[in-house]
């Protein structure tokens, strides 16, 4: 008959067993997220959890149109604060690098060598021409020319936004300045007005609304935002490119995006409501973690993810 201290020892070996087995399986194989905005609707709802399986894409590249989940190319301070417990925990044995980061997914719309343009197509509505054409995978998807396909200077600001953002004074300067730049001035004022009465009707985001909302900062009224931090992720990626060889006006005014050697673009399938690739730049592709294969929460609508 086994002594109760022998059973106390066993039963924490299998414990420790069952944590290793546990750890390994999330660092290589199988691990979870959940969904906090609505980017993928209605193809992934706000809410949804998903199962996130890690093999395929160490033996080939994602696919043009593939669902992809992958690190955040900056911190993301906002999405940290909606979290819950359990994926904080999960967010541990994530790599040291992208501490601070959080889980994406997005549909994989262009990769290197890729040349993207969003223009509208015969039905009168904004498509994504993937060299020269729209591609059969989203032909279904109505994309807006926002972000850097309506600045082709964005991801500059952006840089120099964040570097700003915790001086009050420099980075409202610095917005003004954008807005001058930009011809936005009465178009800001406009929509500080329709603010003001408490309404959001007819409001139409200025570049200094989209960078404020993205590297967050101090406000008019002193009070501190949390945002993405862009300068870190600029410096050690694309402050290496000529950003005017990958992204530059066409003659017929098109912005055209080439994407470079190493790099993804994502973009959500909620196009209005979709912070990806056109905001935040690149995605290199060692943030790649994996492709989500089953909604597993909420039961109703349990089920694959892939289309």
């Amino acid at each position: 008959m086994k002594r109760p201290r022998d059973i106390a020892w066993e039963t924490v070996k299998s414990l420790i067993y069952a944590f290793v087995a546990a750890t390994i399986i999330r660092l290589y194989v199988f691990e979870t997220m959940l969904v906090p905005t609505p980017s993928m609707v209605p193809t992934i709802q706000v809410g949804d959890r998903l199962f996130v399986e890690k093999i395929t894409y160490t033996t080939r590249e994602p696919k043009l149109g593939e669902i992809v989940v992958f690190w955040s190319p900056t911190p993301d301070e906002r999405a940290q604060l909606m979290l819950r417990a359990f994926d904080k925990f999960m967010d541990l044995f994530a790599p040291r690098e992208f501490k601070g980061h959080v889980k994406y997914v997005k549909r994989l719309v262009g990769r290197e060598g890729d040349v993207l343009e969003i223009k509208k197509g015969p039905d009168g509505k904004y498509h994504l021409f993937v060299n020269g054409k729209v591609p059969e995978q989203l032909k279904n998807i109505e994309y807006y020319p926002e972000g850097v396909f309506k600045y082709p200077d964005f991801y500059k600001w952006l840089y120099e936004a964040s570097k700003l953002r915790k001086s009050p004074y420099a980075y409202r300067n610095f917005l003004m300045d954008l807005l001058r730049k930009t011809g936005e001035v009465g178009l800001y004022v406009k929509n500080r007005e329709i603010l003001s009465q408490g309404k959001k009707e007819g409001l139409k985001p200025t570049v200094a609304d989209l960078i404020f909302s993205i590297v967050g900062g101090y406000s008019t009224n002193g009070q501190f935002y949390p945002g993405a931090p862009y300068d870190g992720y600029y410096e050690k990626y694309l402050k290496k490119l000529d950003l005017g060889k990958y992204i530059y006006r066409a003659k017929d005014g098109h912005v055209v995006v080439k994407i470079p050697k190493g790099f993804y673009f994502f973009m959500g399938d909620n196009s209005k409501e979709s912070l990806d690739s056109r905001f935040f730049g690149f995605v290199p592709r060692k943030n790649v973690i994996g492709m989500p294969i089953l909604r597993i929460w909420p039961f109703n609508r349990f089920g694959p993810v892939q289309e």
